[in-house]
């Protein structure tokens, strides 16, 4: 009877015990553990650990991470479009930027040799791009290689009395300005003839004047059929 009641007494102080005093039992008589004590020892040892295990917001990452996936995949897909278009050819530069076709500006009587051009679309298949003229003289604005062309028909060239001076007429083509790059391109007997026509190419630089020249007191025919001088930028 009291033990009964020994053991009866201590059934209060063992339900009041602490989870410490509740460990040390364990850890006497650990057959005695069961779920309850295990969980509590668990507990205990998560509790005296003092570090909390993170818990990963899995569901804030799926938010992040899909929309950089889907643009990483959308920037691979660019990249790979882009090595695979064929390049594009560099434009070259085009070799008649700089032209001229020129006629004759004739305004009567000539009162030296040389002879003056005009460049105009409004005067007929006459035009100057990327040159310029001055006092009817072609002035050259970029250097390079150019292709020249001329020809000139003699005005009245069948009547009598230009035979002995249309025998030793000549024209000439050249660079007459700066004085520094001054020499002849062209030059052309008439002979027996009343048309000379030439062509060829040479080196020019920026602001080189050409001049054309005809022997006095011969006439040029105005017409532009007849009569032009043309110059077109063919190579650096």
């Amino acid at each position: 009877m009291n033990e009964y009641q020994k053991g009866k007494g201590q059934e209060p102080n063992r339900k009041s015990e602490g989870p410490e005093t509740a460990l040390r039992s364990l850890a006497h008589h650990p057959a005695e553990a069961g779920p309850m004590q295990l969980r509590l020892r668990t507990t205990m040892a998560e509790e005296g650990s003092g570090c909390p295990v993170p818990r990963l917001p899995w569901a804030s990452i799926q938010r992040v991470a899909l929309p950089l996936f889907i643009l990483a995949g959308v920037i691979a897909v660019v990249y790979c479009l882009s090595c695979q278009r064929p390049a594009q050819p560099r434009p070259l530069e085009s070799p008649g930027w700089d032209m001229a076709e020129l006629q004759l500006n004739h305004t009567g009587r000539r009162r030296d040799g040389r002879l003056r051009w005009l460049g105009d679309p409004a005067l007929g298949r006459s035009f100057l791009h990327g040159l310029e003229l001055d006092n009817g003289q072609l002035r050259v604005r970029r250097s390079g290689i150019y292709r020249l062309h001329i020809q000139v028909t003699l005005a009245n060239c069948s009547s009598s009395p230009w035979a002995t001076t249309r025998h030793r007429a000549t024209l000439t083509v050249g660079i007459c300005s700066p004085a520094a790059h001054s020499i002849s391109l062209l030059r052309l007997n008439f002979h027996e003839g009343c048309v000379v026509t030439s062509q060829r190419l040479t080196p020019l630089a920026q602001g080189d004047t050409l001049c054309t020249n005809l022997t006095l007191p011969l006439l040029p025919s105005p017409n532009a059929d007849e009569t032009f001088f043309g110059v077109q930028w063919v190579h650096p």
